[in-house]
Formats: structure tokens, C-alpha cells, sequence
């Protein structure tokens, strides 16, 4: 009788035992890193529908390449490499950059109550509209550096650059950032008056 593998296995450990074709260990891998891929392939493709198409695609490489995997790097690097490199090809050849999909099931009802609400609302769909505007290069070391929480070395593994151009790209990510975001809260400050 086999036993279920626990679930505090590393990721490495993961990736050599779906090498050897343990369902199980991909299965774990799929939900420790699904939701993180996505988020990231979300910031690349701007579409939920190509985001899922993306991740699965990654965890299907994974499946189909995890007995080449040399851990040089985190795992969580790897596929967000290989789901960089995806997103990246699938926006070449559809030639489209497209805006986060605004969801009108989740608009807050207006009331006397809730203006704080209301206000971290804009200034959170402000902060997504921002950096839907950024290059997609700046768009992604934001991405991995700032809400994936990859380190620098990580990052430029993903992007496949050197540290001076991965702090280059957030340079320029948080200036463009900084500026669009004043203008934002100019605007309102204005529409307040």
C-alpha cells in the first residue's frame, strides 16, 4: 500500500520525483505555484484567457521536461522562466498589448460610509492602470521583484538580463510609476475641488 507523499517536500525534491513521473509530486507543484504563475503571466498578456493558456502550457513543459531540470536555480524561477518566455512568444505572434479587464461585478456601491474604501479602490485600480502602461520588460521586473518577491539574481534569470539592466528596468518602471500615479492623484485632487 502507498502512502501519500506530505506536502512539505521542497520544490526541488518535487521537480526530480515528476521527473520520475510521480503524479502526485505534479500535482503539488501545480497548486503551490499556479496562482503565482498566473498573476505573473497576467502582467505579461493582459488577458485571462492567454494567462491560463500560459500556465498550463508551463506546468506542461514542467511535466514533459522535469527530468532535465538542473537545480541551479529555485524551482519557482525556472517556471517563471519558462512562463516569461511563453508569455513573451504568445504576444509576438498575436502582435497585441491589451488592459487589464475591468470587473464590473466588483464595483463598490457608493455610500457616505465607505469613502476610505472607495479611495483605496481608485488608488489600487490607479496603481494596476499604471502598470498596464509599462513596457512589458519593465512590467515584468516590477512583477518579479516587487509582488512575486523573486531576488535580483532570480529576476534576471527570468529575464534573462544582467543585474545593471534589471536595475535599469525597475529604474525606469518606477519613474514612469511615480509620474503616472502624481498625475493620477493631481487629477483628483482636482476633481475634489
Amino acid at each position: 500500500m502507498t502512502h501519500p507523499q506530505p506536502t512539505s517536500d521542497s520544490d526541488t525534491d518535487l521537480v526530480l520525483r515528476v521527473g520520475e513521473g510521480d503524479a502526485r509530486a505534479f500535482h503539488e507543484l501545480c497548486t503551490r505555484h499556479a496562482a503565482r504563475l498566473r498573476a505573473f503571466v497576467m502582467r505579461l498578456t493582459r488577458d485571462a484567457a492567454d494567462a491560463d493558456d500560459v500556465v498550463q502550457e508551463t506546468f506542461l513543459r514542467l511535466w514533459l521536461h522535469a527530468a532535465d531540470y538542473e537545480p541551479r536555480a529555485r524551482v519557482v524561477t525556472w517556471l517563471c522562466q519558462i512562463a516569461h518566455n511563453l508569455a513573451v512568444d504568445r504576444l509576438r505572434t498575436t502582435n497585441r498589448l491589451r488592459p487589464l479587464p475591468d470587473d464590473e461585478a466588483e464595483a463598490m456601491p457608493v455610500s457616505a460610509r465607505q469613502p476610505r474604501l472607495i479611495d483605496e479602490k481608485r488608488r489600487a485600480e490607479a496603481l494596476e492602470q499604471a502598470l498596464s502602461n509599462l513596457p512589458e520588460r519593465q512590467a515584468a521586473a516590477i512583477e518579479l521583484v516587487h509582488r512575486q518577491g523573486l531576488s535580483g539574481a532570480e529576476a534576471c534569470e527570468v529575464l534573462g538580463v544582467g543585474t545593471e539592466a534589471l536595475e535599469s528596468l525597475l529604474a525606469r518602471a518606477r519613474r514612469a510609476l511615480k509620474a503616472e500615479l502624481a498625475s493620477w492623484s493631481n487629477a483628483e485632487t482636482e476633481a475634489r475641488s
